[in-house]
């Protein structure tokens, strides 16, 4: 299987899998490639905080041309994967000289599907780019081609307790990135004083409390296929022998009332509220911290959201802040 993740979080998308049990991982350039049962690809899906998708390789082959990949998918039996009353989409990753388009490559994939079908029963499943039951991906390298169910549907980013964010919101499989290379796992109180939507506080909570991130997914895209255990399933997804208490707090502020607000119904949505601490309270207000110890995490504003001369005055501020109120603290 291949875990998809963003760049530098692969060591830790890989101790993630090892941790669950995974066998064979190797570290690639954004994926973790791993070994393992029907069981491991669920618990994948539902506890690993730095996976953007988890694929499931179904056929490898090699392509010079465009038929050459419409014969490869043509000689599948489609009939293990998909159905006539199942929608399916293709995704398309392609680096190669040889083929171009990544859109062409999806078409040819879609119109050998589709014969496969017109030629034995007279019909064609229909494509769905929007919520298909079956999500496929085709990835080309040079060219080497491998075809993959999509475990995953929605980017595994996409937790589920998200109701509202900010302008530039942190992703959160970046943000459980950030949280997990700093070795922090609950053991210390943890402040985010530019908290913006929730989103550090929120991971930070899920991983002191051990509560798997895909919990409040409303589905994954495996719950579709034709081999769903939805017993083993159910199993996996009421197990909370992981499950740990957390003896400190989690305190978040920001400038914005407006955001602060926003912040308090992700929490809420997530079910957190009696963990964190929210203030509206600008960082520079801060004039000692609000526990002596522990760890202070955040994602300052950046980019076309700030003029140069703002930036630096704030990084400044940011720099004296640590230094004066912070000192017992880990940033």
């Amino acid at each position: 299987m291949i875990a998809k993740t963003m760049a530098e979080l692969e060591d830790v998308l890989a101790e993630e899998l090892i941790n669950l049990g995974a066998d064979e991982v190797q570290i690639g350039k954004r994926m973790v490639s791993f070994s393992g049962d029907k069981a491991l690809m669920y618990k994948a899906n539902l506890h690993c905080r730095t996976a953007l998708r988890i694929l499931k390789p179904i056929h490898s082959f090699k392509a010079d041309n465009p038929d050459d990949v419409y014969e490869a998918i043509k000689k599948i039996d489609w009939e293990h994967y998909l159905s006539l009353d199942k929608t399916f989409a293709i995704d398309a990753v392609v680096y190669s000289h040889i083929f171009s388009h990544s859109k062409f490559v999806a078409y040819k994939v879609k119109d050998a599907i589709a014969d496969w079908f017109m030629e034995r029963y007279h019909k064609r499943p229909s494509v769905s780019v929007t919520n298909p039951d079956i999500a496929l991906n085709i990835h080309i390298a040079h060219n080497q081609c491998t075809l993959s169910l999509d475990s995953s549907g929605e980017s595994l980013h996409k937790r589920g307790y998200r109701i509202g964010q900010g302008e530039a919101p942190l992703s959160e499989v970046l943000a459980a990135g950030m949280i997990l290379k700093s070795g922090w796992k609950g053991d210390s109180t943890f402040i985010d004083p530019m908290c913006g939507s929730g989103t550090l506080l929120i991971e930070a909570a899920m991983i002191a409390l051990n509560i798997p991130p895909g919990i409040h997914r409303p589905q994954f895209a495996f719950e579709k296929w034709n081999d769903f255990d939805k017993e083993l399933f159910s199993d996996i997804y009421n197990d909370d022998s992981g499950s740990r208490d957390f003896h400190f707090r989690i305190i978040g502020s920001d400038i914005s009332s407006q955001m602060i607000a926003i912040a308090g119904k992700n929490i809420a949505n997530a079910g957190l509220k009696k963990y964190i601490d929210l203030e509206t309270k600008p960082f520079q207000n801060y004039t000692e911290a609000p526990k002596p110890a522990g760890v202070l995490m955040t994602n300052p504003p950046y980019g076309e959201r700030m003029k140069p001369d703002d930036l630096e005055g704030l990084y400044s501020m940011i720099g004296e802040r640590l230094k004066h109120a912070f000192t017992g603290y880990s940033a």
